[in-house]
């Protein structure tokens, strides 16, 4: 719900990008935002995550819907140009394993968090006015994230350079497939919606691809055998395990590297000697 931190002043000629500290449920605070930052284009990802919103629903409702209607109803307000929103593939619920959601698939959301996901894209349809796009977003992995509850998708990455044994716990079984999306590559695909001249649909599965949780597994011990991946009893509920993100691919032309590739990238970044032979 809040961005972090004051803006800082900027010496002319460099970046002018600024960070202001803003609660999206309080429209007030907002609506100050837009009067003095003159905003042309909004990519909206604040959002309080599944876990945290089933813990405390009142609190996901204001973030993730009051916060999003907030947002909408300023941003036509002050005449923004593009609304991009960041989705989740959670609007379709559980899938058979070998079930390939697209686009065209029923949304059947299962928790508050893809629910509310779902009427924010149905409230940017109901604002006609607006040039609103939804990205619908897997589980997005590399470093940085600071998540508490699924600390494994920032660790995978940023505990390759280890020189002594670390665990990082990854809650699923072996068998189970999850859909990953970099986040370099989704930060691509959300500025080309933002920048697109023209966008040919309102909403879109982002780019994602099915990983094996034993894969993932052996993978990144394989790249740092000071690491040891503990694997947990469940299951993935909640979203597909297969997606069809063709309607990005082919009209923005985007396909990032594999998962593994960014993993085997990574960890020569952070000094690793990459073994001859292993999972891929």
């Amino acid at each position: 719900m809040r961005l972090d931190q004051v803006a800082p002043e900027i010496p002319s000629g460099q970046d002018s990008s600024v960070c202001v500290a803003c609660d999206i449920s309080e429209e007030g605070q907002l609506r100050r935002v837009f009067e003095a930052e003159g905003i042309g284009g909004i990519i909206h990802l604040a959002a309080v995550l599944p876990t945290a919103a089933q813990r405390d629903p009142w609190r996901g409702t204001q973030a993730n819907i009051t916060g999003s209607l907030n947002l909408l109803k300023l941003g036509r307000e002050f005449g923004v140009g593009r609304f991009v929103f960041g989705s989740s593939l959670s609007i379709y619920g559980t899938c058979p394993a070998t079930r390939v959601v697209s686009e065209a698939d029923r949304a059947a959301p299962e928790d508050l968090y893809g629910a509310a996901k779902l009427y924010v894209e149905q409230l940017g349809r109901a604002y006609a006015d607006l040039s609103f796009v939804s990205l619908r977003i897997g589980r997005v992995v590399g470093p940085g994230a600071k998540s508490k509850t699924s600390a494994w998708r920032s660790e995978i990455f940023e505990l390759l350079h280890a020189d002594e044994p670390v665990r990082i716990k990854l809650p699923y079984v072996g068998v189970e497939r999850v859909l990953l999306a970099h986040v370099d590559d989704i930060a691509k695909a959300l500025a080309s919606l933002l920048g697109g001249a023209r966008i040919c649909h309102g909403g879109y599965n982002a780019p994602c691809e099915p990983v094996a949780v034993a894969d993932l597994k052996h993978q990144v011990e394989a790249l740092n055998p000071n690491i040891t991946v503990e694997l947990g009893e469940t299951y993935a509920a909640g979203n597909p395990r297969g997606v069809d993100f063709s309607r990005f691919r082919d009209e923005f032309g985007f396909e990032g590297p594999p998962i593994f590739e960014r993993l085997r990238a990574a960890a020569v970044k952070n000094g690793r000697a990459i073994p001859q032979s292993g999972p891929r």
